[in-house]
């Protein structure tokens, strides 16, 4: 009887040893989130610095979950240029590399002035989340929810949305030296509109840059007080 118990315990031992065992491999094995520079090898064409800051903010947003899509739109890029990409963080992809536009009153090629303000036709910056689709007079369109206080949380009263637009197409650069401009919405070229609003509608994170000093020290995801995690990801990568 006492051997029989003894090899039980033994049994059960060595099952939730196995069991530690497995728990450990599967923590050191989890899904990391990739680098900027890892994302930079996917999309040269785009800033390091947009990228690194982008990553601190969804994994503040997303306690580092890396199951959802990352858009980044860099505004500091002239809108002849395409500046919008968007990354499959879990597969390590690059699903799209678009044109996007801007608000009219942020400035013509490369906008310099961003607001969160009803009726100031312009962009906002910061992360936003992708919401609900609606078709409206741009047709299928994606509401995108501002995350950031005093920087993008109005963009649903505004009506700050990704649609497509026809003014949004390369196509128009060389008559205007730019691509055209919005109210203040990301619209994209109409032939990958709707591709590009049926991938991000599954939920996701857009992430508008601009190098703004008030927006850059004071954003909830990128500073220390805001997310503890910004300021050691910020130095990590």
């Amino acid at each position: 009887m006492i051997d029989r118990l003894g090899g039980a315990l033994r049994l059960c031992a060595a099952s939730f040893g196995l069991f530690l065992a497995t728990c450990a491999w599967q923590s050191a094995h989890a899904q990391r989130l990739p680098s900027a520079q890892e994302l930079q090898r996917l999309a040269p064409n785009a800033n390091l610095s947009a990228l690194r800051l982008a990553l601190t903010a969804y994994q503040c947003a997303s306690q580092g979950d890396t199951g959802q899509l990352l858009t980044v739109i860099d505004y500091s890029k002239p809108s002849r240029d395409k500046r919008l990409w968007v990354f499959d963080l879990k597969a390590k992809r690059l699903l799209f590399e678009e044109w996007v536009t801007h608000g009219k009153n942020s400035g013509a090629d490369v906008p310099t002035s961003f607001s969160n303000v009803p009726e100031s036709y312009q962009s906002s910056l910061g992360l936003f989340s992708t919401g609900q689709t609606y078709h409206g007079r741009h047709g299928r369109s994606l509401r995108l929810e501002g995350l950031e206080p005093g920087f993008n949380d109005n963009s649903m009263s505004r009506a700050i949305v990704m649609h497509a637009a026809a003014y949004a197409d390369p196509k128009v650069v060389p008559g205007l030296g730019r691509l055209g401009r919005s109210q203040g919405c990301p619209a994209v070229r109409p032939a990958i509109a709707g591709k590009l609003i049926s991938t991000l509608q599954r939920g996701s994170y857009v992430f508008a840059y601009y190098p703004q000093k008030e927006w850059l020290k004071n954003s909830r995801f990128l500073s220390a007080q805001g997310c503890p995690l910004a300021e050691q990801t910020i130095a990590s990568k």
